[in-house]
């Protein structure tokens, strides 16, 4: 079987079963909660920590938080927690100098950047009080259309790099691909899939575009410094959990906040 037939087939598997699994509560909240323990294995292997407290950590933080109804005082901690990891996050991949991570840093980025986003994941659907599953397939198929249209424009014209020394395969005109796309996405999903007001959805495919961009880079950096090309190999042809989870937890954050701050206006 030829890679891009693998690559294919394990895309439609992995889009089919999340689809299918979000469209009802409980089985949304075990798909990510086994993603979760991937995801944290897997990036345990690209900083040499020892997974057994890690592990622990996502196991015990998902049950209290991703299960439980949360008071606002206490989604606004550990939105803010986040939120802090992500600009770390971000100083982190900005910075020229490769010294290698040290011990406190690599428990830092494991719960703000792995762990706390993907509660918060399990959190945005449920943002008005029911479980609304549209809200995190839109999600999904903003980033789909975004990484989409970013390799193909950028295959077929791209010329200016974007962030060379991470990604070299990236481009500037693929990555204004990838946000017009999804802003045409995100007018389709506001008119035809979720009632709710365009300019939430336009706002969502920019931060889709811009943050999961940053995301996707933030987890290239990692793999760069431990050596390896795939956080793991549990999809064929796409590498691990955290290949394709690389955008949306960073990018989950920031939509969080954005429902919040909206639900606080209103």
């Amino acid at each position: 079987m030829n890679e891009t037939l693998t690559r294919t087939l394990s895309g439609i598997v992995y889009i089919a079963i999340l689809v299918a699994a979000t469209l009802y509560l409980q089985s949304f909240l075990l798909l990510f909660g086994i993603f979760l323990l991937i995801a944290v294995a897997e990036f345990c292997e690209l900083v040499h920590l020892k997974r057994f407290v890690p592990i622990a950590i996502a196991i015990g933080a998902y049950l209290l938080f991703a299960f439980f109804p949360l008071t606002q005082t206490t989604e606004w901690l550990l939105l803010v927690a986040t939120l802090l990891v992500s600009v770390k996050c971000m100083v982190f991949l900005f910075g020229k100098h490769q010294r290698p991570i040290d011990t406190a840093s690599k428990y830092v980025y494991l719960i703000g950047y792995v762990i706390l986003p993907i509660v918060l994941i399990t959190k945005i659907p449920c943002i008005s009080g029911n479980y609304n599953p549209i809200i995190i397939i839109g999600i999904f198929v903003l980033i789909w259309a975004n990484d989409t249209f970013a390799f193909v424009v950028g295959k077929s014209i791209g010329k200016r790099k974007l962030f060379e020394r991470i990604s070299p395969k990236k481009t500037i005109e693929g990555f204004l691909g990838g946000l017009i796309f999804a802003l045409i996405f995100a007018v389709l999903i506001a008119k035809y899939l979720i009632f709710e007001p365009l300019v939430l959805w336009i706002g969502i495919s920019l931060m889709v575009s811009i943050f999961g961009t940053i995301g996707d880079l933030i987890e290239s950096k990692f793999k760069r410094l431990a050596g390896v090309k795939d956080s793991g190999k549990i999809m064929p042809g796409h590498g691990g959990i955290l290949d394709r989870l690389d955008s949306i937890i960073f990018v989950a954050p920031f939509v969080f906040l954005l429902y919040q701050t909206l639900h606080y206006v209103s």
